[in-house]
């Protein structure tokens, strides 16, 4: 039997908003009627790998940032934006590995729930291939995929008509100092880490690249495609 085929779209260095533009133009793609834009039967959608250009604070559908609090984000000289992803808000910025995947699940045999489990198994798997044996997913209202009470993967994700959007940001070596100036994901009385700050050595967003494609082609069983243009 065929495996199903994602695209992946590598784009190194990347403004948070060209990541989200390309993000739409992927959802467009995936939810257009039979026709020159529509995908292969055997295609389930993209996934785009990139390191946040800069640093860009984000709220989901729940909100998680007041009026003031994102005037007192941008003063620190960062960029604060309103998605259209689950959850409150999250820091992302240099150091950090950020997955978004347009996939219809449909074409994957998944759920939306399996889906997350699957996005949280290859987080951990990556982990463990770093030699961090201790990561783990937790039951809600924690997300995400935690080293003791810390976390070290933030997990988000929208879903509409089978299609998914938004995905992981994994902490390789991101300055964890952006944090202290939100309460992640709403989380009272837990805190944030990285490969790095675990590892005690500077893990990079290449470095760790290699290891999650391979955990993410083992648990979602499907065939990548190189797609070197963003468009």
């Amino acid at each position: 039997m065929l495996q199903p085929v994602v695209r992946l779209v590598r784009l190194n260095r990347l403004p948070y908003a060209e990541l989200l533009a390309l993000q739409e133009r992927w959802l467009r793609r995936l939810q257009a009627e039979p026709g020159s834009e529509a995908l292969s039967a055997a295609e389930a959608g993209a996934l785009l790998l990139c390191e946040p250009a800069g640093p860009v604070y984000t709220s989901g559908l729940r909100g998680g940032l007041t009026p003031e609090e994102t005037a007192r984000l941008r003063a620190l000289g960062a960029e604060v934006r309103a998605t259209g992803r689950g959850g409150l808000a999250t820091f992302h910025g240099p150091g950090q590995l950020l997955c978004h995947l347009v996939l219809d699940l449909r074409r994957l045999g998944l759920r939306l729930r399996t889906h997350v489990a699957a996005l949280e198994s290859c987080a951990v798997r990556v982990c463990e291939l770093q030699g961090l044996h201790g990561a783990r997913a937790r039951p809600p209202p924690y997300t995400g995929v935690w080293l003791g009470e810390r976390k070290v993967c933030a997990i988000g994700v929208r879903c509409g008509r089978h299609i998914t959007s938004h995905g992981l940001a994994l902490n390789c070596c991101t300055d964890l100092v952006w944090f202290e100036h939100i309460v992640p994901c709403g989380l009272v009385g837990t805190g944030v880490t990285s490969l790095s700050e675990e590892l005690q050595r500077r893990v990079s967003v290449d470095e760790v690249i290699p290891p999650f494609l391979e955990a993410f082609r083992e648990t979602y069983k499907c065939t990548f495609i190189s797609e070197d243009s963003p468009n």
